[in-house]
C-alpha cells in the first residue's frame, strides 16, 4: 500500500481514535448494565439493563469493532509505522483481532441468552459472564490505549532488517557520485 498522504492520514486517524475511544466507552456502559442487571432486585431493572446491553452489542460494539480493526490497519500500512515492523503495532493489532473475535463469537451470544433467560422469566445465566467479558474488553482495550501512547519494545526483526536495509542504501547513495543542479 502506498504511503497515506497528511490529510488522509490525519482523516483515518481521528476515525480510529474516535472509533477506538466509542468502543471503550460501549464498554464501560456493557459493564455498567450487567452491574445493574446483577445487583437489582427488580425483575423489570434487570430485563431493561438485559435488553440494553443487546442493543449495544448488536447495533454499537460489532460496527465500532470493525471500524477500529479497519482503521488500525489502514493506519499500519499507509505509514512508516507498518504493521509488521514495530512490537507495539503487532500487538495492538493481535490484541484487536481477540477482542473483535471474543465479541462475535462470546460477547453477542452471551447477552443474547442474559435476554431470553430474562425475558422467560427465567434468572440471570451465570451472572460472571455477564460481568466478566465487559471487565476482560475494558482492560483489553487499557492495554491497547496504553501501548499506543508509550510505543514500547522497540523493532521487530522485519523492522531492524529494514531499518538496517534503508541505513546501507543511504550511505551508498551518499558515496556515490551525486548528479548536479
Amino acid at each position: 500500500m502506498k504511503p497515506l498522504k497528511r490529510p488522509r492520514r490525519r482523516a483515518v486517524l481521528v476515525i480510529h481514535i474516535s472509533a477506538s475511544a466509542g468502543w471503550l466507552g460501549l464498554t464501560l456502559g456493557l459493564l455498567a448494565l450487567a452491574t445493574t442487571a446483577i445487583t437489582t432486585d427488580s425483575g423489570t431493572m434487570t430485563e431493561a439493563a438485559a435488553r440494553s446491553m443487546k442493543v449495544f452489542t448488536d447495533w454499537l460494539v460489532l460496527p465500532l469493532a470493525l471500524l477500529t480493526l479497519l482503521s488500525g490497519l489502514t493506519l499500519a500500512l499507509g505509514t512508516p509505522w507498518g504493521l509488521l515492523r514495530h512490537r507495539w503495532v503487532v500487538t495492538k493489532f493481535c490484541i484487536t483481532l481477540v477482542t473483535v473475535t471474543a465479541s462475535v463469537f462470546a460477547l453477542r451470544p452471551g447477552v443474547d441468552h442474559a435476554v431470553r433467560s430474562v425475558a422467560s422469566g427465567a434468572p440471570l445465566p451465570s451472572e460472571n459472564d455477564l460481568v466478566m467479558g465487559p471487565i476482560v474488553s475494558f482492560s483489553a482495550y487499557l492495554l491497547m490505549t496504553v501501548i499506543s501512547v508509550l510505543k514500547p519494545w522497540g523493532l521487530t526483526r522485519r523492522g531492524r532488517r529494514l531499518r538496517a536495509g534503508a541505513t546501507s542504501r543511504k550511505t551508498l547513495d551518499e558515496r556515490s557520485p551525486g548528479q548536479t543542479v
